[in-house]
């Protein structure tokens, strides 16, 4: 592995819109990268953005919103990111979990950082529960590039079953 491939793998992971969802699986697919090095690397650039966001997202939407244009992208996606809000509302720290750890569009680690903010949740627990996600995330995206859907389906209700069983138990 390059340090140019490390580099975009690391970087795509942390972009907002392709997060490890994409880069994991274009490094183990059409860059034949091994998984064992996509991985880490994937699911490090994935969690970069994530205590920055949690916690200086309220000083810098404040900054930003004082341009008009920022402030209608920023409302737009607050909104977008409330009506996800539901489940981590209803179920806090497993909510967070499971909203990251879905590995499709609109969700992971920026939405959940995000949702976060917009739920006044504590930036230790959030910090927590969006590393799990990405954790599980991760986990079905390699096994979805490794082993196709029946691989990846199996591996992610595993993974988010025992996650959410060990939350379950361990909440006050």
């Amino acid at each position: 592995m390059s340090l140019e491939d490390f580099l975009w793998m690391f970087f795509s992971s942390a972009a907002p819109l392709t997060e490890l969802r994409l880069s994991l699986p274009l490094a183990i697919v059409d860059h034949n990268i091994q998984w064992y090095y996509a991985f880490p690397v994937c699911f490090a650039g994935n969690l970069l953005p994530v205590p920055f966001l949690l916690l200086f997202l309220d000083p810098l939407a404040k900054l930003v919103s004082r341009v008009e244009i920022f402030r209608r992208l920023i409302e737009w996606v607050f909104k977008r990111t409330r009506r996800q809000g539901r489940l981590v509302e209803k179920y806090q720290r497993i909510g967070l979990v499971l909203v990251v750890a879905i590995p499709l569009p609109g969700t992971g680690a920026w939405t959940g950082a995000i949702l976060a903010f917009l739920l006044g949740l504590e930036f230790k627990s959030s910090l927590r529960s969006i590393i799990i996600g990405v954790f599980i995330a991760a986990v079905i995206v390699t096994t979805l590039s490794l082993l196709g859907w029946i691989g990846a389906l199996i591996a992610g209700l595993a993974l988010i079953t025992m996650v959410a069983f060990h939350l379950w138990r361990n909440s006050p």
